[in-house]
């Protein structure tokens, strides 16, 4: 299996985690044996999100989606942002607040499940009342977390570990602008990311009756 950060092989680490005999679930209850714990910030790009979370349920899969209010990139109360959160919740998946310390704005968009941006370590697990920490010891456990973050799986591609059934359990955070925007490294897949932003912001612009004549 080529581990490329691709849909290609997104689908095949959804398709590993079923053969394995894991379950998706949430952040509701505390994980049991056998849970997948499917959740993706979102940073950069909401088009990027509903290509994976499409992927997911055509895949039999959900996942809880970590959206930004305080995005440069993204704008949630703009007409593409209702759309997204949306459609995301009508393909079954769950809607959460990725949250800029230390600020936590949750409101009705959102269930009441935080992940922190860049969370630096005196704050990552902290309480965060009102609402779940996906950081907090219920949820983290090194041995039961995995990780895309700048397009490196830190202890390796877990597909066969996921098809094997080796974790117990296993919170598998992924980005989605890694996996839909295309390139070889992190550098890679941030350039045909601006690209594609490029090509949506002239779009913008004439719906905006702006003159590009």
């Amino acid at each position: 299996m080529n581990c490329t950060f691709d849909l290609a092989h997104y689908r095949e680490l959804l398709r590993a985690a079923k053969f394995g005999g894991y379950v998706f679930a949430g952040f509701d209850r505390a994980p049991q044996a056998g849970d997948l714990i499917l959740r993706h910030d979102v940073d950069l790009s909401l088009d990027a999100a509903l290509a994976v979370a499409e992927a997911e349920a055509e895949e039999g899969a959900w996942s809880t989606w970590f959206l930004m209010t305080r995005s440069v990139f993204y704008n949630l109360a703009s007409k593409d942002g209702e759309r997204a959160i949306a459609r995301l919740r009508e393909l079954g998946h769950r809607v959460a607040h990725h949250a800029v310390y230390p600020n936590v704005d949750l409101d009705e968009r959102f269930d009441p499940v935080v992940a922190w941006h860049n969370p630096d370590p005196e704050f990552m697990q902290a309480e965060i009342p009102g609402a779940v920490n996906v950081m907090s010891e219920t949820f983290f456990d090194p041995e039961r977390y995995r990780s895309d973050s700048n397009q490196r799986w830190r202890q390796g591609c877990p597909h066969e570990q996921l098809a094997g059934g080796e974790f117990e359990w296993l919170q598998l955070l992924t980005h989605p602008e890694i996996w839909v925007f295309e390139g070889a490294t992190m550098r890679e897949s941030m350039e045909s990311f601006l690209d594609a932003d490029r090509a949506g912001r002239l779009e913008h612009l004439r719906n905006d009756r702006i003159d590009l004549a």
